[in-house]
This record gives structure tokens, sequence and C-alpha cells, in this order.
């Protein structure tokens, strides 16, 4: 009977933990399930087809054309009442046209470049917006085991001052205490209930945030709360800043965007 409850446990403690969520399966979630972050892969796609129209104009044009012969006859009586046929006919057309253009003010290539620089924009967006939505992934796990954490803090707040009301009465009706100190009992239960009912809230709002940004989650309180996080950072600022003048999404956004800017401007000079 013993080792039948010793299992009994081991397998409850098992299916408790297997619907425990920690951050790196939340990162993971919101990495592939975010759709703001699918929204950039897709925007991806699109660049890569705008380099293959870009490149589609450059190739020379072909256009197939043809036409199909018809016939048409008639039966006529000439004179000498002796029939005869007249046919009209149609020949049948077939041709091909090839159009290359041999120059057009280098605004195809310009086009083309700018569509690649599009291709890296779109690429430099994404990482942005990765490093956004782990950022707000993380903020959305620990706020909501932090509202958690409040709500069970504010629940025991209001159970403990009901209880005190209730010996605040009783010592009230044995004279031990007077009305006053009553009323300021209970004005501190309504008080705790006012917070309680706040954090009540804030644990609704923190669940629809972390639903927003990672996804689905049947129980809040199945978050681990245990994190344990160890990153590699730069020793040294000059180090930090290196870093980032070379890998920032920002910095590198302006810089192709100033490169689009550019071969706009050659752009609009093929035009002349």
């Amino acid at each position: 009977m013993k080792k039948l409850f010793i299992k009994i446990f081991i397998f409850l403690f098992l299916i408790n933990n297997s619907f425990a969520v920690n951050l790196s399966q939340a990162l993971r979630d919101a990495y592939k399930k975010n759709p703001i972050l699918n929204a950039e892969r897709e925007n991806i796609n699109i660049s890569k087809q705008n380099i293959n129209i870009s490149r589609s104009e450059l190739l020379p044009s072909v256009t197939l054309s043809g036409s199909k012969s018809d016939e048409d006859t008639k039966k006529l009586t000439n004179r000498d009442k002796i029939a005869t046929t007249t046919s009209d006919s149609n020949p049948e057309v077939r041709t091909v046209l090839i159009e290359q253009e041999i120059f057009q003010g280098l605004g195809g290539v310009a086009d083309l470049k700018k569509n690649k620089l599009g291709l890296n924009l779109a690429k430099a967006k994404l990482l942005k917006v990765e490093q956004e939505t782990l950022y707000q992934a993380v903020e959305a796990y620990t706020g909501l085991i932090l509202a958690n954490k409040k709500f069970e803090i504010n629940e025991s707040n209001v159970i403990l001052l009901e209880r005190q009301v209730e010996t605040d009465q009783a010592r009230l009706e044995n004279g031990q205490i007077s009305l006053a100190d009553l009323s300021q009992s209970e004005s501190s239960l309504a008080g705790a209930n006012a917070k309680f009912i706040e954090a009540k809230n804030n644990v609704i709002t923190s669940k629809l945030n972390y639903e927003n940004v990672i996804g689905p989650i049947v129980d809040s309180n199945d978050l681990e709360k245990e994190i344990d996080v160890n990153f590699l950072l730069p020793d040294t600022l000059d180090k930090l800043n290196q870093i980032s003048n070379q890998k920032n999404p920002d910095l590198i956004i302006a810089k192709l965007q100033l490169e689009q800017s550019e071969q706009d401007v050659k752009i609009a000079r093929s035009e002349l």
C-alpha cells in the first residue's frame, strides 16, 4: 500500500511539472508564435520577390502572338445553272517579338540595388522586432509572476484583517476596546479589499499581456518562479560601444535607409 501511494505521488508530481512553463520555453513560444514577428518574416519574402521583379526589368521581354486562319465557303449557280463554289480564307500568322532596352539611364540597375538593400533592411527590421519581442516576453513572464505574488499577499492580508475585525468586535462587546478601535480595523479591512481587487485586476491584465506576446496559457500559476539566467556581458564600456556600433538594429536600419535614398536619387536622374 505504501509503494502504491509513493507511485501515485510521483505520477501526480510529474504531471504537475509537465505543465509547468519556464522562461526558456516561454521565449521559444514567443519567437515562433508572435504575430508581429511572423509578419516581419513575411516581409523578407516580399523583399525577395521585389528583387526578382527588378531583375526581370533588365531581361529581354518576349511577346508571342498568333492567329488561326478561317475559311468561308459559299455555293453559287452561274448563268448556265451549273453549281459553283467560292471560298475566302485567311492564312495563319505567328509572330515572336523580342525586345531588349539597351540603355535606360541606369534606373533599372539602381532599382535593383535599392531592392537588394530592401532585403537587408527587412532582415535588420526582423532582428529589431526579435529583440523587442524577446524583451517583451521576459517582461510579460516576470510581470505575471509578480502579479500572482501580489495577489497572494493581498489575499492573505484580507483574510488576516477579516479575523482582526471579528476579534475586535468580540473585544468591543466585552468592553476591552472602544468603537474607534473597531472602526480603525474596519477601515484597514476596506483598504485591503481595495488593494486585493486591484491585485486581481493586475493578474487578469498581466495574463492577457502574456498571451498577447507569448501565447495562450492554461494556468498562470504554472510559471516557474526560479529563473537562472547567465549572460556574457562585455567587461568594458568601450567593447560595449563597439558592439553597439556594429550590431545595433536601429543604426543598421538608418544606414540602409540612407543607401536606399541614394538609389532613389539615381532613379530620379535616370528619368531625365
